[in-house]
């Protein structure tokens, strides 16, 4: 049974206390959270991620299957990387592998490099193939995935609103492409659209934000603290802000989360790019998950 009451710490003594209608918008993100990272295709449904070579690469239930489908068929079909770098799905006769609720023979398949993947089924199996550099991979979710069926909620520290800053961004002149490490050990090349100003506990720090796709809306930040390692995960956190329409936007750390890589080994995390280890504790936001991978 997926638990859906956030797990809270104590109030940190001495700590500001939030007013309530802060208290209260905090609460509700807190909520949106966890009801987005336990739906029944969130992170927490993960139960593969197999990396495809040149040519088939067998799929189905059979234990040396490449891509492994619990409950599928033996052989339920082939995943073929041609040399022009595309994704072809080639089901075995009688698989009954679903693609857009049809049962699917043949077809070349979208990746996620633009957010669109084809996803197949298989009985209650979702899966897709994604692209990190130059390299494809199969992502296998269940909703029944003991992950998410035996997930105990997540840990926060106290809601605490010196943690909600007023920053400055400063533009690059054009934006700057990034190389971001991965928790996989590849490095992807986002979008930096400039720096982020800000001054927590008396110290001013500075901040890199991204932007996932070009014209996005949200910046994007991964970044490490003092706490890394110790009270958080310690592959960093994520938080994200809207773009600024001014030059100023607001940071508030009391919603820092933990990247999908802190509850499964079978996601592709970005790491802290170089310049996002902050020197100091942030306490606030998720703290490291009751069981961390990774």
């Amino acid at each position: 049974m997926v638990s859906l009451t956030p797990v809270t710490g104590c109030h940190n003594k001495g700590a500001p206390r939030a007013d309530q209608a802060f208290t209260r918008q905090e609460l509700q993100w807190r909520a949106q959270r966890l009801r987005r990272l336990t739906a029944p295709d969130g992170w927490l449904t993960l139960i593969g991620l197999d990396w495809l070579e040149p040519g088939p690469n067998s799929a189905g239930s059979a234990p040396r299957s490449v891509v492994l489908l619990p409950g599928a068929a033996p052989h339920a079909g082939d995943f073929i990387l041609g040399p022009d770098q595309t994704v072809t799905f080639q089901a075995a006769p009688g698989a009954h592998i679903t693609l857009a609720g049809r049962n699917v023979g043949r077809a070349q398949l979208r990746s996620d490099a633009d957010g669109n993947p084809d996803i197949l089924h298989a009985g209650r199996l979702e899966f897709y193939v994604i692209k990190r550099g130059a390299r494809f991979a199969v992502r296998v979710k269940d909703p029944l995935s003991p992950t998410r069926t035996h997930f105990q909620g997540l840990s926060y520290f106290p809601i605490d609103p010196a943690y909600r800053v007023t920053a400055t961004f400063t533009p690059f002149a054009t934006p700057r492409k990034v190389e971001v490490p991965t928790m996989i050990g590849t490095t992807a090349t986002m979008e930096a659209p400039g720096l982020v100003h800000f001054t927590l506990g008396g110290k001013p720090l500075t901040l890199t934000p991204l932007v996932e796709t070009p014209g996005d809306t949200t910046f994007f930040f991964v970044f490490r603290d003092a706490t890394s390692g110790k009270e958080t995960y310690g592959g960093g956190r994520f938080l994200d802000t809207p773009a600024p329409k001014g030059s100023t936007l607001v940071l508030d750390f009391n919603r820092a989360y933990n990247p999908p890589c802190a509850f499964t080994h079978f996601a592709t995390c970005p790491l802290p790019p170089e310049g996002n280890d902050l020197p100091v504790p942030v306490y606030a936001g998720e703290k490291a998950p009751h069981t961390t991978h990774g």
